[in-house]
């Protein structure tokens, strides 16, 4: 999972950017909310972790702005000093997902954190046997079926649908693929993404027939969108 955060605190992005490493995430950092909302425009994230008070735009101002720029905005949490109730109805009310007061036990963060990634993930993601349409995914062995055609997939290959999957109907950004998948910076290795892209197309048959279509979203990244027969 990739993870924002935005403070204008460099010791709090350290600390909570360790809290979201020890639970196998990734994280990036933002100190104000202009460069954050640049960056919801050009990329895909997972989870928001975002500070109140901000230079450029603050966190309620972030909120409200996502609402309707940010096609499929996801889940936020608001992390703040700030501990009047009116604050945390305003901010939940506005589209925060939770609202943690700082200082916090990074136990009872990581636990937050989770929980609400869980809640976003869909059932699907927890499941090792999953279908969608006439494609059946078993993530134990690491295997697609189609047709009752078991297909031959490389370990990378096998990572990529299954992320695609998970996502459908989902813009994901090539540094989003590139990250979670090869666990590597996006500029490093564009080439063999759309290489890989082609290759689980062509073996799966992904095409409207069949339910399933990849589709290149020139300058983000791609999107496996569900037609007809695919669920």
């Amino acid at each position: 999972m990739r993870v924002a955060i935005a403070d204008d605190d460099s010791d709090i992005i350290d600390f909570l950017g360790k809290i979201v490493e020890g639970q196998g995430h990734v994280y990036t950092g933002y100190a104000d909310g202009t460069s954050l909302s640049n960056a919801l425009l050009r990329d895909t994230f997972d989870l928001v972790i975002l500070d109140w008070n901000m230079p450029g735009k603050n966190g309620m101002q972030i909120l409200e702005w996502m609402e309707s720029a940010v096609e499929d905005r996801p889940p936020v949490i608001m992390m703040t000093s700030r501990t009047a109730k009116q604050d945390i109805s305003d901010a939940l009310n506005a589209g925060a997902d939770d609202y943690i007061t700082k200082p916090e036990d990074k136990n009872v963060i990581a636990a937050r954190i989770n929980a609400l990634l869980r809640r976003h993930s869909g059932a699907s993601a927890m499941e090792t046997v999953v279908e969608y349409g006439d494609y059946l995914l078993n993530r134990i062995e690491q295997t697609v079926r189609h047709d009752n055609k078991e297909i031959a997939l490389t370990a990378k290959e096998f990572e990529l649908t299954d992320l695609m999957f998970r996502n459908r109907d989902r813009t994901l950004s090539r540094r989003y693929i590139m990250e979670t998948v090869w666990r590597t910076n996006a500029h490093l290795a564009t080439r063999t993404l759309d290489m890989h892209v082609s290759r689980i197309r062509s073996k799966l048959a992904l095409k409207p027939e069949n339910g399933f279509r990849i589709f290149t979203v020139f300058g983000y990244g791609y999107r496996l969108e569900t037609l007809g027969n695919g669920g």
